[in-house]
């Protein structure tokens, strides 16, 4: 029942040194949530974060005067252990400029949904199987079909 989504390969893949793998840039399992890292910096921003630090699975949505990115993360309980990833060395202040709607530790643990897609059904399912306790919440997303 585990639910995972993968990178779209790119020649970026090639140029960073990751080479043509598969990354994994979301999973949901037994054990908890992998939040992929960016495919240039892959290793040094995934993050495991396991169902005992999780309260709740965000899907949200940072406003650009474009379309704008849709972004998953995890509230944690607080204490939980910093994670690694693209916005842990952004201070409170420079995540209240960028996305004032958003709780700066729910900023910092969350990830673009870009160069794959997430499917909401799934999501929800493998959640409730592994972590019932743990709510998925859907915040001014829009997801094609």
């Amino acid at each position: 029942m585990r639910y995972e989504e993968h990178f779209t390969r790119t020649p970026l893949q090639l140029l960073t040194g990751v080479g043509w793998k598969r990354l994994t840039a979301f999973r949901v399992d037994s054990v908890g949530v992998l939040l992929g890292g960016g495919i240039a910096q892959y290793e040094k921003h995934t993050a495991f974060v396991p169902w005992e630090d999780i309260t709740a699975l965000v899907v949200w949505r940072l406003r650009t005067s474009g379309q704008g990115v849709n972004y998953i993360g995890v509230h944690r309980r607080p204490g939980a252990p910093s994670l690694p990833g693209p916005n842990s060395k952004m201070t409170p202040l420079q995540a209240e400029q960028i996305a004032p709607h958003v709780e700066y530790e729910l900023l910092l643990a969350s990830r673009p949904i870009s160069w794959w897609r997430l499917r909401p059904e799934q999501l929800i399912a493998a959640t409730e199987a592994f972590a019932p306790e743990v709510p998925v919440l859907m915040y001014e997303q829009s997801f094609p079909t």
